[in-house]
């Protein structure tokens, strides 16, 4: 067993601890949680869209209430004077007839318009009632979701203290210029630095060695540094 041995566990260690961060980075909760939290932010728009109309329509409906109450008084007020017996000229009474249809005529309008302001405020109240149904629902979905990350992000953490922990203990024995080096390439290449020599190929590129390479790494002593022609890395060999 050589110092490259126990760079090799490094090695390992580093690669499961690069897993495990990838893991917790891309749990399937996270992903579900974003597409819940996306969806719920188009509904707050949607909601707050058919909220606004909600509000103009019932402010459209407050005021053809308003108006059809003024126009009822001034019907009630008018039809009460026509028929008082207090107005005998004919000419006024004609007119009194005329102004009642026509304040008639408006009142049925107004009715109408009413009720088509009451059936428009039905439709948005109940098409409120259904978003905010999906938002409570969305929101229940996102805590539980939450609740789910937390407890794998947790789990994750606790096998990557281990794992740091114990790469910790490998590195401790090797030396501060390999160490150095190690970390250098690890950086260039993806987090693949140290790779075994097996039946010459390496075990970082997976390309094969040169027969004369292998035969000259053959012949160097089993402390030496070396590295792969192809890909630079750091080899161990057996």
């Amino acid at each position: 067993m050589t110092v490259f041995h126990d760079l090799l566990r490094v090695q390992e260690h580093d690669t499961a601890a690069d897993r495990l961060r990838h893991r917790r980075q891309h749990l399937p909760a996270l992903a579900e949680l974003k597409q819940c939290e996306d969806e719920l932010a188009r509904l707050e728009v949607d909601l707050a869209g058919v909220d606004a109309q909600a509000a103009e329509a019932g402010r459209l409906q407050r005021r053809l209430e308003g108006e059809l109450s003024l126009l009822e008084s001034k019907l009630g007020a008018l039809d009460a004077k026509l028929y008082s017996g207090a107005v005998t000229v004919p000419r006024e009474l004609e007119a009194m007839q005329h102004e009642g249809a026509a304040l008639r005529e408006r009142q049925a309008g107004l009715e109408d318009e009413v009720l088509d302001a009451m059936g428009s405020r039905e439709a948005l109240d109940d098409q409120l009632a259904e978003l905010r149904r999906r938002r409570e629902e969305l929101d229940n979905r996102g805590a539980g979701l939450r609740a789910a990350v937390a407890q794998g992000q947790a789990d994750v953490d606790r096998e990557l203290a281990a794992e740091l922990a114990a790469r910790q203990d490998a590195a401790s024995v090797i030396p501060a210029d390999v160490s150095a080096l190690y970390e250098q390439i690890r950086a260039r290449l993806g987090g693949v630095a140290a790779a075994p020599l097996v039946n010459g190929r390496c075990g970082g590129c997976h390309l094969a060695l040169p027969a004369t390479e292998v035969d000259r790494l053959r012949k160097l002593p089993a402390d030496a540094l070396v590295r792969c022609e192809q890909c630079e890395r750091i080899l161990v060999r057996p």
